[in-house]
């Protein structure tokens, strides 16, 4: 029966070294894959749902918890309803939990790779202020790494920076993610018709 550690066991492996869980766990996290997307909506799709309706609240009441239900609204949408609207609808709920966990400070108590999977939902938020927020939030992570962990931690977690950066960045120019557009339904203006001719407008 899937629960809030099979959930974090599929997503974070069990390597303890944080840059090894990045190399190790890179194809999951990033890649498009067809078959890992299947595999996740097989696994996942009626716990993710579950998460958005608020049956697994209970799961806030530790910050190992709190991540799984992060993870099940911001990042396995993503691979199971990859470009529809639908890879976009539990966001409001994945930035819910975040906040609140913020609030609590329940991401301090939690690996530094697995802080950079809390934030995410305010990195992938269309809104300045949570993309400010976000660009903050990874500059600490930055620095607390590069106070305790080895070199190939640091460059590690200085992309996962400049990638909130890139975030941050695009929103305050266009006020939303362009690449977004075609899959909810928008029309593009043309200088985001332009932006999105260049090589990395995507994410």
């Amino acid at each position: 029966m899937e629960n809030k550690n099979t959930v974090l066991d599929f997503w974070f492996g069990h390597e303890q070294d944080d840059a090894l869980t990045a190399k190790n766990q890179a194809k999951l996290w990033w890649s498009k894959d067809e078959a890992l997307d299947a595999a996740i909506r097989s696994r996942f799709a009626s716990l993710s749902e579950q998460a958005l309706q608020g049956d697994l609240d209970d799961w806030q009441d530790s910050a190992q918890g709190r991540l799984a239900l992060i993870i099940l609204c911001d990042q396995f949408p993503r691979n199971m309803y990859r470009n529809t609207p639908a890879s976009f609808a539990y966001d409001a709920r994945a930035r819910q939990f975040c906040e609140a966990g913020l609030a609590a400070q329940a991401d301090r108590q939690l690996r530094p790779v697995e802080r950079v999977f809390f934030y995410l939902p305010l990195e992938h938020s269309e809104s300045l202020a949570d993309q400010q927020r976000a660009v903050a939030l990874y500059d600490a992570l930055c620095r607390d790494v590069k106070e305790t962990q080895a070199q190939a931690q640091n460059e590690t977690f200085g992309g996962y920076y400049r990638y909130a950066i890139r975030h941050h960045d695009v929103i305050a120019r266009f006020g939303r993610f362009p690449h977004r557009n075609a899959i909810l339904g928008r029309i593009s203006t043309p200088e985001e018709l332009q932006f999105l001719s260049e090589p990395g407008s995507s994410f």
